[in-house]
């Protein structure tokens, strides 16, 4: 074994650490949500964006900015609304008069966007224009006003959330730029052990003591390293046939499938898929992908790029109806 590879070993082994880690500090805040906390973190080893869902009261917020102090890394929360504007979120230039010469030039005031966290509260509250222009940052990773292109703090990671109640007033986010967001995580309510726990914690005079677990430069070096653990060729193909398993025009997509599904997921679901499932086995100190960790991924891949027809949506189907039987139908290769 070379020198680079035992160093890269022992980065492994150091991830799932920090993971524990993470999970213990995240744990003195949140409770409950295992599931949620999880893909967070993978999403985030993967240099992936979230959409989460969920009613309101469940900690949304909290989970985020709990997250970004374990990590020691900035956070912006940006409340969307129907009035928001792109400068809003971008920044603008503004003019400004030299004290010294008396002379005025236009100076960039830097938007909210420009932090390594960003919570996006309610996106589906603004209009297309303004969504488009979060969603162009998190593709590009700059912005670029008046001509000019402003690079953003690396890393950068987007958490959108929506409430899955209200839709009155609200711009929903076309297909296209669902497909964007790596995973679609859904928050469900506490169980009533967990309930009674955050009722006791939240009315007290509790204060946790945070620690930082991971800094900027580390949680870099752990993005670089998701690149580079290997993919079997049977875990890639699987992954492969079950994204295009969601494709009714396929000639081997099940009869379920051909029923209840108009569109299936493209190819970013077979990236999200192998990326997902790269980032997870690296959490758990494994040096290779698995069907598992493919399997473990699929919900949150695949719940926002399935577009159901009306037969679903008469029969009660979910997506994730759909998934689940997709999982239990496509054999590993």
């Amino acid at each position: 074994m070379t020198e680079v590879e035992m160093r890269e070993l022992k980065a492994v082994e150091r991830i799932a650490q920090v993971r524990e880690a993470i999970v213990g500090e995240l744990r003195k805040v949140i409770v409950g949500q295992n599931q949620v906390i999880e893909q967070l973190l993978i999403a985030l080893l993967a240099r992936g964006h979230c959409l989460l869902i969920g009613v309101p009261g469940l900690a949304k917020t909290l989970l985020v900015s709990t997250l970004a102090r374990v990590l020691d890394l900035s956070f912006k929360r940006i409340q969307f609304t129907p009035d928001l504007m792109p400068s809003d979120i971008l920044g603008t230039d503004v003019l400004q008069e030299d004290p010294e010469t008396g002379r005025r030039k236009f100076e960039f005031m830097h938007g909210p966007i420009f932090a390594n966290i960003i919570l996006a509260d309610e996106i589906n509250r603004a209009p297309p224009k303004t969504q488009s222009a979060l969603l162009e940052a998190m593709q590009e990773r700059k912005v670029t006003v008046g001509g000019r292109t402003y690079d953003l703090p690396q890393p950068f990671f987007v958490l959108a959330t929506q409430n899955p109640i209200e839709m009155e007033g609200t711009y929903p986010l076309p297909e296209a730029q669902l497909d964007r967001f790596l995973f679609s995580v859904v928050l469900d309510y506490p169980s009533e052990s967990e309930e009674e726990t955050i009722v006791h914690l939240t009315t007290s005079a509790y204060e946790p003591d945070l620690k930082v677990v991971m800094g900027r430069d580390e949680l870099i070096e752990a993005q670089d390293l998701v690149r580079k653990v290997p993919v079997p060729e049977r875990v890639g193909k699987y992954a492969v046939q079950i994204v295009r398993a969601t494709r009714p025009k396929e000639k081997f997509a099940p009869d379920f499938i051909r029923q209840w599904v108009q569109w299936g997921a493209g190819p970013r679901a077979s990236q999200g898929l192998i990326l997902g499932a790269k980032a997870r086995a690296l959490l758990y100190g494994r040096t290779a992908a698995s069907c598992e960790d493919v399997r473990a991924v699929a919900f949150p891949v695949m719940r926002h790029r399935l577009v159901l027809n009306f037969a679903a949506e008469a029969d009660g189907v979910s997506p994730e109806q759909i998934i689940s039987q997709l999982l239990q139908t496509v054999p590993e290769p």
